[in-house]
């Protein structure tokens, strides 16, 4: 039997043989590139991958799936070879050129939801100080309000460190494909906010938004107190000042809280005290700043086995970091998906645009959703 030494030995002569063989694979995929671009034919041949594949698997013996998972990447790193040789992703290369470079900054129209006083307001007044900011009751309806050209940008919710994703949101994403021109990571600090005669002892009701609620899941429970949803945060501060039953507290802001008249009874109430939201700005018009930090995408997976992690594959060979990847039932199709990822990077990096460039190729119902700053 041999020792490990020897063993290890084998392993780098064996190694050393499979590099100098896929360096010449990969040279033939080049030269399969080339007959490609000169005669205009698509790069991907879904057939014959898995006419291969399967005869890996089958010559593999007892490998035979780990065997298909390697050639499985090494189709994948040689289909994106060929796409920067023929230049796929024309449009997108062109859209992405002709971008603006900066937004609108003062007297522009921005749409949020909700009232004043709600986190929203505060977002959109950080993104936009000298903006005419515009409520409006519905995520949709602000989603709406940009479509029709009643205001330039929108300002949304869509994830949030405790509660995580804002569902409805990245559904509306999905459907309308706006552009993602600029984020923002709000802190959230909530108060318990009532009437000025109640004190904290009255309390026995709760009022504000879902994701406020399961925010400050513990603290509720601690309290007994008896949770009831409202549209927004501070929608249920205005609600509590209206109603005036001693016995009833919003978890709101506190600019909410001081907007409609209400005293604070309690502070600090959510379970993580690093608990933020984050905001994204909606446009119908892209813009990428130079100092754009993350790019956001949208697509469905070809119905071919492995094709997400074959998509992993292409962001980890070149070391790139995903922070988000969302998936959305599609409406009409029964369990198939759409998804929304987000990951570090700058369009200015030849590697960023071939490989955006390559999926908008490849993945159906594919768009590039933005490249922005998130501040």
């Amino acid at each position: 039997m041999k020792d490990l030494t020897e063993i290890r030995a084998e392993i780098d002569k064996i190694d050393n043989e499979l590099i100098e063989l896929f360096k010449r694979r990969m040279d033939c995929s080049k030269a399969v590139g080339l007959y490609k671009k000169e005669n205009n034919i698509a790069v991907l041949n879904q057939a014959r991958e898995n006419e291969i594949l399967d005869s890996v698997e089958k010559k593999g013996g007892e490998y035979g799936p780990h065997a298909r998972l390697l050639f499985s990447n090494i189709m994948e790193l040689s289909r994106a070879l060929q796409h920067n040789i023929v230049g796929s992703g024309k449009k997108l290369r062109a859209d992405i050129v002709n971008a603006d470079s900066k937004m609108q900054a003062s007297g522009v129209k921005v749409a949020y939801q909700g009232i004043k006083g709600a986190n929203g307001h505060e977002a959109t007044l950080r993104l936009f100080p000298d903006c005419e900011a515009r409520n409006y009751k519905t995520f949709s309806d602000v989603f709406d309000a940009v479509s029709s050209g009643e205001v330039a940008y929108g300002v949304l919710p869509v994830e949030n460190s405790t509660a995580g994703s804002v569902s409805s949101v990245y559904d509306l994403i999905l459907k309308h494909r706006f552009y993602i021109v600029k984020a923002l990571d709000l802190p959230i600090d909530y108060c318990l906010a009532g009437l000025k005669q109640s004190q904290f002892s009255d309390i026995e009701k709760i009022w504000s938004h879902p994701q406020s609620i399961s925010q400050c899941a513990n603290y509720i429970s601690k309290n007994n107190f008896e949770a009831a949803p409202f549209e927004n945060t501070a929608v249920a501060a205005r609600e509590v000042a209206r109603e005036k039953r001693l016995n009833v507290a919003a978890i709101c802001s506190y600019k909410a809280a001081e907007e409609y008249g209400l005293k604070i009874l309690d502070d600090h109430l959510q379970d993580d005290k690093d608990n933020t939201t984050r905001f994204i700005v909606i446009s119908k018009t892209l813009c990428i700043s130079d100092n754009a930090n993350k790019i956001s995408l949208c697509f469905s997976l070809p119905h071919v086995t492995g094709s997400l992690y074959g998509l992993l594959c292409r962001f980890n060979s070149l070391g790139l970091n995903l922070t988000k990847i969302e998936s959305r039932p599609r409406k009409g199709r029964e369990f198939e998906y759409l998804f929304y990822l987000d990951f570090s990077g700058n369009l200015h990096s030849d590697n960023v645009i071939e490989l955006i460039s390559q999926l908008s190729e490849e993945m159906p119902e594919f768009s590039f959703l933005g490249n922005y700053c998130e501040v």
